[in-house]
């Protein structure tokens, strides 16, 4: 494991206010339990973001959202600011910067990406499942910047 994760991980966790408010009440022990827990938890959720087919990060004026397949981590804050997302994309997870997408009814009516890879083509609509990449190039069309593009690159 890297110390430079590591260290970010136990740096989010020891400042966040419940944390805080543990060790100012004296309640060093709980507060360091509780760390350790957010510790492991973020660990598994970088694991995850390596290996799950489809896992990726979203970032608009929302906030950012790193998607797990059946599961999302989310912050109300930009991914500068989300050191799980930010070391995720560091590790090669794909990242979506969907900030400069003005059309936001074209946004909202996007298809999901598919949560395990598998997708059916004879669904159809806002709701119906695609694959990342088709999704990445939908997303690219309405303005999105895309880093660590999973897609084979194109030699002309």
């Amino acid at each position: 494991m890297q110390t430079g994760v590591l260290r970010a991980f136990r740096a989010t966790a020891a400042s966040w206010w419940r944390h805080r408010e543990l060790r100012r009440t004296g309640q060093t022990a709980l507060a360091q339990q509780l760390e350790r827990q957010t510790v492991l938890r973020d660990l598994g959720y970088l694991k995850q973001a390596a290996t799950v087919l489809n896992a990726h990060v979203i970032c608009g004026d929302g906030g950012t959202f790193l998607h797990l397949g059946w599961t999302t981590v989310s912050s109300s804050a930009p991914i500068e600011r989300f050191p799980l997302a930010a070391l995720a994309v560091a590790r090669g997870t794909p990242f979506i910067d969907i900030r400069p997408v003005t059309d936001v009814i074209a946004f909202a009516n996007l298809p999901r990406v598919a949560r395990d890879g598998s997708f059916d083509p004879d669904l159809s609509g806002a709701g119906r499942p695609v694959s990342l990449t088709t999704y990445i190039e939908m997303v690219e069309a309405l303005g999105a910047r895309i880093a660590k593009d999973p897609r084979p690159r194109q030699s002309t």
